[in-house]
């Protein structure tokens, strides 16, 4: 409906996780990195813990595809609020056991080992990913613990990742559960965006849909999603979306923090009250491959003298985007 007002070729906040928009900030390579070494090295339990929209879903996609290109059988279960039996019955069927695994746990065990015995001697490798792992029950849980104990004399011989949100951290570290969280081998933490990753963010989304960011979002709205969104991507994408959708309406291009605030006020989204200063960095080189430089206080002599310099610079880069992004008395720019 707004592609063409703002010159898209599609809609760029789509909330459908796609590959195209995985934003590898450091903290989502990391946990990205933490999944493919946690099932490969055969660890036995990884756990990934991350704020509900912060992206856990598609870094779970992305490895699950990388997995199965090179032949490893990993379950994905992305809703585990099941009993005992349909837990049995669930990882029957995702590893094709037979009829009697699904209804009997005593046939279950007995095929289940043999599976993963066999897959380890010919160099395979099988596991499970629990997506929302907080929503377990601590039945669930002990049984997860219990097929981990599956192992040769060197190597675990079943993999599970355990993703979550914030109170899965909290679960696994109550004195009922000590058995399970000794047996964490890698544990990692999904990290919010800061101002700059948002502003990268936006600016990749709505570049990948054609379009120029400096002429959809003003500086102070990008500066007002960031502070609203708490730098989840997937309220972000929730705000840019709407506030786009009104800009349209209301005829304003680009959408300014008043859009943004009506949104916000629609959905009850509430702005982060404090934000962390950042440390001004001058005269830093500009390149794609640094997205995001902080720029010197507005209305210095530094900031003009750093003006007429980058001047060349913002010219040889031939349309590369250039936006500058308000915060208190500090600016960003992006390219």
């Amino acid at each position: 409906m707004y592609e063409a007002f703002f010159g898209l070729r599609e809609r760029p906040f789509d909330l459908t996780p796609d590959p195209r928009f995985l934003l590898m900030t450091p903290t989502h390579k990391e946990a990205l990195a933490n999944l493919q070494y946690g099932l490969t090295a055969r660890k036995g339990l990884t756990v990934l813990i991350g704020e509900a929209g912060a992206g856990k879903t598609t870094l779970i996609r992305a490895a699950l595809e990388q997995w199965q290109r090179f032949g490893h059988r990993v379950a994905h279960l992305s809703n585990p609020t099941l009993t005992r039996g349909e837990f049995f019955e669930y990882l029957a069927g995702a590893f094709d056991m037979s009829r009697e695994a699904a209804v009997s746990k005593a046939r279950f065990l007995s095929e289940f080992l043999t599976m993963v015995t066999e897959r380890h001697n010919t160099g395979g490798i099988t596991g499970i990913v629990i997506d929302e792992a907080q929503s377990l029950s601590d039945e669930l849980l002990e049984e997860v613990r219990l097929l981990i104990n599956a192992e040769s004399s060197s190597e675990k011989l079943f993999q599970v990742l355990l993703v979550g949100q914030p109170e899965l951290g909290d679960r696994l570290s109550q004195p009922a559960l000590r058995q399970i969280k000794q047996r964490i081998a890698l544990r990692c933490t999904l990290a919010t965006l800061d101002v700059r990753q948002v502003a990268s963010y936006i600016s990749g989304r709505i570049q990948t849909a054609g379009g120029l960011a400096g002429q959809v979002f003003t500086r102070e709205a990008v500066v007002a999603i960031h502070g609203y969104s708490h730098g989840i991507p997937r309220v972000i994408n929730v705000i840019c979306d709407n506030a786009m959708l009104a800009g349209f309406a209301a005829n304003v291009r680009p959408v300014n923090t008043s859009i943004i605030e009506e949104i916000c006020r629609e959905f009850a989204i509430e702005r982060y009250a404090a934000f962390a200063p950042l440390e001004p960095v001058r005269h830093a080189a500009v390149s794609p491959a640094a997205p995001l430089k902080l720029a010197p206080p507005v209305g210095s002599d530094d900031q003009r003298q750093d003006e007429q310099a980058e001047a060349p610079h913002a010219a040889a880069a031939g349309g590369l985007f250039h936006q500058y992004i308000a915060s208190g008395k500090r600016r960003f720019s992006f390219f």
